[in-house]
C-alpha cells in the first residue's frame, strides 16, 4: 500500500489563489469592508478639523482612523469571513476533504489568509487615503500601533470563527455576524462617542473588542501608554473565541 502524502507547498498555495478567486467574485464582500471604512473616513474628515489635540495628532488622527481600522478588521472577520466558512460546510466541501489527503482544515487557513490580506489591503488603503488626501499623521508609536492591529485581527477572527462554529447556514451567518459587528460597533463608538451612551453601557462597550480595539489605537496615535485593560480585553476576547470555535465547529 503506498503512503498517504499529504499537500505540499504548491497545494496550499493552489487553495489559497482559489479562496482569493471565491473572495474577488462576492463583490459586496469585497467592497463593503474597503468602501464603507472609506465613506466613513471622507464624511467625517471636515469635522474632525485640524486642530491640534495632542503631540501634533488631530481629531482625525485619535478617533476617526483608529475607528476606520477596526471597522475594516471587524466587517472582514466577523461578517465575511464566517459567511464563506458555513457556505463550504452547508455545501459539503468540508465533508468531501476530510476524507481526502487535504484536510478540511486546509480551506480554513486558506480563507484566513485570504481575509487577512483583505483586511491588510483595507487599512493600507484607507490610511494612504488619509494621509495623502485628508492630511492624516502617522501614529506617534508605529511598532505598538501594529501590535494593537494585529492583536485587534486576531480578536475579530476568533469571534468570526464562532460565528462560523455555530451558524447553520450562510445566510444566518451573515445575519448573525451583522448583528455582532452593529452591537459591538454601538458600544463601542461607530455611531458617535461612547460618552453618549450610559455609563453602564460606556463601561462594558470599552471592553468589548470593538471599543477596546478603537481606545487603544487611539493611545498609540497619540504616543500614550496602551492601556493593558484593552490589550487584555483583545487577548480575551482572541484565545476564548477561538477556543468556543473549537469545540462547536462542525464539518458537516
Amino acid at each position: 500500500m503506498s503512503a498517504v502524502h499529504r499537500p505540499g507547498l504548491r497545494s496550499w498555495l493552489t487553495m489559497i489563489r482559489c479562496e482569493a478567486a471565491m473572495v474577488v467574485r462576492d463583490t459586496a464582500g469585497l467592497v463593503v469592508p474597503i468602501a464603507l471604512p472609506l465613506l466613513i473616513l471622507v464624511m467625517n474628515a471636515s469635522a474632525a478639523g485640524d486642530e491640534e489635540i495632542t503631540a501634533g495628532r488631530t481629531v482625525l488622527d485619535l478617533y476617526i482612523l483608529p475607528l476606520v481600522f477596526t471597522i475594516v478588521t471587524a466587517t472582514i472577520g466577523i461578517i465575511n469571513m464566517p459567511s464563506f466558512l458555513a457556505y463550504y460546510r452547508r455545501s459539503g466541501i468540508l465533508r468531501r476533504l476530510a476524507v481526502t489527503p487535504a484536510s478540511p482544515a486546509m480551506v480554513l487557513i486558506a480563507q484566513v489568509v485570504v481575509s487577512l490580506i483583505q483586511a491588510i489591503l483595507g487599512i493600507v488603503l484607507a490610511f494612504t487615503v488619509a494621509v495623502l488626501a485628508l492630511g492624516a499623521h502617522p501614529p506617534v508609536d508605529v511598532g505598538p500601533a501594529v501590535g494593537v492591529v494585529a492583536l485587534s485581527i486576531a480578536a475579530m477572527y476568533a469571534l468570526g470563527m464562532v460565528v462560523a462554529a455555530l451558524a447553520p447556514t450562510p445566510n444566518s451567518a451573515v445575519a448573525i455576524g451583522l448583528v455582532g459587528f452593529f452591537g459591538l460597533g454601538a458600544l463601542g463608538g461607530l455611531f458617535g462617542g461612547r460618552d453618549s451612551l450610559p455609563a453602564p453601557l460606556a463601561t462594558l462597550g470599552e471592553w468589548l473588542p470593538f471599543g477596546a480595539s478603537v481606545e487603544a489605537l487611539s493611545q498609540t496615535w497619540a504616543g500614550h501608554p496602551v492601556d493593558a485593560a484593552h490589550l487584555l480585553s483583545l487577548a480575551v476576547s482572541a484565545v476564548l473565541g477561538a477556543g468556543i470555535a473549537a469545540v462547536f465547529f462542525r464539518w458537516d
